[in-house]
């Protein structure tokens, strides 16, 4: 975008709402908040003081007197380091709904604009002067020389006969020289030497201009055109001509008289300001947009948001007063389950597509298998497809290479969201496929992996497979479908797909269902070995296996002791990092097996706590497993903890299973 922009509102203080970053840097700023705090983020803080009246009364003037919707003014600025600038504000009055009255404005910096103005307006005064000691000249060409020779311009003149038949032509040397040719040999003075040149475009019409006027023998057309013209070194540039007929008593010509101005600067400037006039309304059609679908969603979010949470607390309530029945509660507890797990998906989907505008997301690529995560998928759905008595194929037998270098867990992410839509859309006894192909790829030892999922669900209308793929967007929200989601996962399913460089598309037709192609460029990778594709899967003994929860909240606390004294674990308890290093100091007769450490708490965190462990000079306890149980749930977190000395890492809310499954794994020796 050229130049710099802001859009501020007219009432009030004149607060901004948006500036650019050209803006930001006329100013001599290096960010956003350096730049508000410099001009208070109101047009009356962009201005110099000494010209702040000026320039608000021509704005109203052009805007409120004239009943324009554009403006244009001068004044100065002081950039941050003192410097006086000139500024060109170009304005354009707005009225919206949302908003109320805007001024969206574009500006430049015209210092040297104005400088040169101040000369040129000298210049002009002295060619006013010396066209005044000329008035009493009687041959018009002889003063026309003379404006031409100040204005740069080219001159041009035709002599005629009796009859009114053009006789001569004359092309001034300057005019040559603007266009390029250096004298008459080269550019003859001929009508033609002048109209081969015109652009195809304006050829027709600029000629009938021209000899209209020498055919109004009323002496009152005046010719005055815009064109284009061919010059020999720059291509193209935009002239104005302007020339008048001196005329016999019955009309007929005597001499055409005018002169050539080029106009090129001027109209790359009108162009320019149309452009930016252009890209101003997109800008604010995207950005009231962009305002009604946050709006939307945060509609949309309300009810979503509130919906499960309504099933929590309503399904406890009524579990609080049937505590005698034990089959009605334990249906109870079900439904809080399923709607806490829902509140925790719109959770993540939020918190997802923040991480991913932020460039916080990290791609991890590690070998895998196609096929496996392929059937991983289907195992994780499976659940949903026979309950609402689905059909599911899968086919990967085209696969050349299913082992392949990536990351798991995002191309997981991006399937499964797709294949999510597909069982929320698709009807009882509707159909669901997949189907994954791949193709050579670019480089050796590559591969473009193409996974095809389509349904027989309800489909999309033509408008919104436009949108699909664009934040907060729904095509019904859950209040009129009855399916719930944030309008977020299509558009954090098409980021994670374009980081891993691959592409997504979807065709859908209403009422027939949709299909999704997903294409990854992925490297061959090599089978796992044999000798370590099987684990030991004996499950050992725990019970009295004594861990160390290190947990700042009470009632964190209570739920995790009571879930891990229940399976059999001995339990102690160190309310912050510190507390947390001193136990384990203590324990050295009788060390913990393990220790489950939250990353954020007072006095000392997690991340600390674990490095004070480790740096301990008793090796034993130096060594003592530590795992992160911790809301600090990302994969950049769990890298974190793990680069810190951990052993794992586990989000929350907890996962019962994982818990288990990881003390199983770093414990899971016959001693604790």
């Amino acid at each position: 975008m050229p130049g710099g922009f802001f859009i501020y509102h007219v009432d009030g203080d004149r607060e901004l709402i948006y500036a650019n970053q050209a803006l930001i840097h006329i100013y001599g700023c290096q960010s956003l908040e350096e730049f508000q705090e410099y001009t208070g983020y109101t047009f009356s803080g962009l201005v110099h003081p000494e010209d702040l009246e000026a320039a608000q009364r021509s704005i109203e003037q052009q805007i409120y007197t004239c009943g324009n919707d554009l403006d244009y003014v001068e004044y100065r600025m002081v950039r941050k380091d003192g410097a006086v600038r000139w500024i060109e504000d170009y304005g354009h009055f707005v009225h919206t709904e949302v908003f109320g009255d805007l001024f969206y404005v574009f500006v430049e910096d015209a210092t040297e604009k104005h400088f040169k103005a101040i000369d040129d307006a000298h210049t002009v005064r002295l060619a006013q002067e010396r066209l005044e000691a000329l008035e009493a000249l009687e041959h018009e060409t002889t003063a026309l020389k003379l404006v031409h020779e100040i204005l740069s311009s080219g001159m041009w003149t035709m002599e005629f006969d009796q009859r009114g038949q053009m006789v001569s032509v004359f092309w001034s040397q300057d005019f040559r020289a603007m266009i390029g040719y250096r004298d008459e040999e080269d550019f003859p003075n001929v009508l033609s030497s002048w109209s081969d040149l015109l652009h195809p475009e304006d050829h027709d019409w600029v000629l009938k201009e021209y000899y209209d006027t020498i055919d109004d023998y009323t002496g009152k057309r005046v010719y005055n055109v815009e064109y284009r013209l061919l010059t020999k070194d720059r291509g193209y540039r935009w002239f104005r001509a302007t020339g008048k007929l001196s005329r016999r008593e019955d009309g007929t010509p005597i001499t055409y008289v005018g002169m050539f101005v080029d106009i090129t600067e001027r109209k790359e400037t009108d162009a320019k300001l149309q452009e930016q006039h252009k890209l101003l309304e997109e800008a604010l059609e995207r950005a009231q947009r962009a305002s009604q679908a946050k709006t939307m969603f945060l509609n949309n979010m309300s009810h979503d948001i509130r919906t499960p949470m309504n099933a929590i607390i309503g399904f406890t309530n009524l579990a609080a007063t049937h505590l005698d029945n034990q089959e009605l509660v334990r249906g109870y507890l079900g439904k809080i389950t399923a709607a806490s797990s829902h509140l925790l998906s719109l959770i993540n989907d939020v918190l997802d597509m923040s991480r991913i505008e932020s460039g916080k997301v990290v791609i991890d690529e590690k070998p895998c298998s196609l096929s496996q995560i392929l059937r991983d998928l289907q195992s994780i759905i499976q659940a949903d497809l026979t309950e609402k008595k689905l059909n599911f194929c899968l086919d990967d037998s085209a696969l050349i290479h299913p082992y392949v270098v990536c990351d798991q867990l995002r191309l997981n992410q991006v399937l499964l969201n797709i294949l999510s839509n597909a069982l929320k859309f698709t009807p009882t006894d509707g159909c669901i496929s997949i189907t994954a192909t791949e193709r050579p790829g670019d480089q050796p030892d590559t591969a473009v992996y193409e996974f095809c999922i389509h349904d027989t669900g309800i489909g999309m209308a033509p408008e919104f497979l436009e949108h699909i793929f664009e934040p907060f967007e729904r095509e019904r929200t859950s209040t009129v479908s009855g399916i719930q989601g944030t309008g977020l996962g299509m558009s954090i399913t098409k980021n994670l797909a374009e980081l891993m460089n691959g592409q997504i598309t979807v065709e859908s037709r209403k009422g027939q269902g949709s299909t999704f192609t997903c294409s990854f460029p992925f490297r061959f990778g090599q089978a796992p070995d044999g000798t370590n594709a099987l684990r030991d899967s004996t499950v050992q003994n725990l019970t009295g296996c004594r861990l160390l929860l290190v947990e700042d909240n009470e009632l964190n606390q209570e739920i995790a002791v009571t879930i891990l004294e229940e399976a059999g674990y001995i339990v102690e308890v160190a309310s912050d990092g510190a507390e947390a290093v001193e136990k384990v100091c203590r324990s050295g007769k009788n060390p913990y097996d393990l220790v489950l450490m939250d990353i954020q708490m007072p006095v000392m965190d997690g991340i600390e706590a674990t490095k004070a462990i480790r740096a301990l000079s008793d090796q034993k306890l130096a060594s003592l497993p530590i795992v992160a149980m911790t809301a600090n749930a990302f994969e950049e977190d769990r890298q974190r903890v793990l680069s810190a000395g951990m052993n794992g890492h586990l989000g929350k809310p907890i996962d019962i299973k994982k818990l288990f499954s990881t003390l199983q794994n770093i414990l899971g020796t016959p001693e604790c």
